[in-house]
């Protein structure tokens, strides 16, 4: 039976193809991946999380999947709030990038609540009914199979239970949207050459983020996984949208 196809940025892949370019991209951005949120955001991403988090609605005693952690910047401020009787489980199916998440968590002292699993968003290995809530931020593009993974993060949910993902989005204004496309596909690039090293990852990432299903799509993919009362707050004129979804 042949493979089924999915994108790689622009490019038409095999599924898996994609999963070993899109490791391969974050085994060579790792090092530099705070540098770089940093230049090309300007710094807006760490407002944007710290939204994500607190829509989230965590509590003290919370259990917290925080899915595709990267450097683990979500994960530090769940792990604040939910305090000693919280846990917070900081996962990425990149090797590379758990580590420095780890390695960031442990240097600031953010260990006694915290746990860290290799784990691939499509087949969480974790029981049905473990979280009160499940984050993913910039990762879902990165995904190979999104409704899997949507239905993956709505298995280990408890029943009442809520998923909030952060993620690029698609601009509403049109000015914006041209403003962003030649700052995405002109700039980033030689911002990932200069700092990182590295062109074509930057490339990827632009080209991720025009693939990424609009807002109205997602709200009806999460519909379509089983999560109840979903809902979208555009950020920064919809550069950036953060979902929500609840496990019924």
């Amino acid at each position: 039976m042949r493979e089924k196809t999915t994108h790689f940025g622009f490019e038409t892949v095999t599924e898996s193809e994609k999963t070993e370019k899109v490791r391969g991209v974050f085994d060579s951005v790792a090092k530099k991946y705070d540098l770089m949120n940093d230049f090309m955001s300007f710094g807006i991403h760490r407002a944007w999380k710290q939204i994500a988090v607190l829509m989230a609605g965590a509590k003290v005693g919370s259990k917290v999947l925080d899915i595709a952690s990267g450097t683990a910047d979500l994960a530090k401020k769940f792990s604040t709030i939910v305090g000693r009787t919280g846990t917070v489980v900081v996962s990425d199916i990149n090797n590379e990038m758990l580590k420095i998440g780890r390695d960031r968590l442990i240097d600031g002292g953010f260990i006694g609540n915290t746990k860290f699993s290799l784990a691939d968003a499509q087949a969480l290995p974790f029981s049905d009914n473990t979280f009160d809530i499940v984050s993913i931020a910039f990762g879902l593009r990165n995904v190979t199979d999104q409704s899997q993974a949507l239905e993956s993060m709505l298995r280990v949910l408890k029943p009442g239970g809520k998923l909030v993902i952060l993620e690029f989005s698609k601009p509403t204004s049109k000015l914006i949207r041209e403003l962003y496309d030649h700052y995405s596909f002109k700039l980033i690039p030689k911002l990932g050459q200069v700092f990182a090293k590295d062109a074509s990852s930057y490339k990827y990432l632009a080209e991720s983020i025009r693939m990424h299903p609009s807002q109205d799509s997602l709200k009806l993919m999460m519909r379509d996984a089983g999560f109840v009362d979903n809902s979208f707050l555009n950020l920064t004129s919809g550069i950036v949208a953060i979902h929500s979804g609840v496990k019924p």
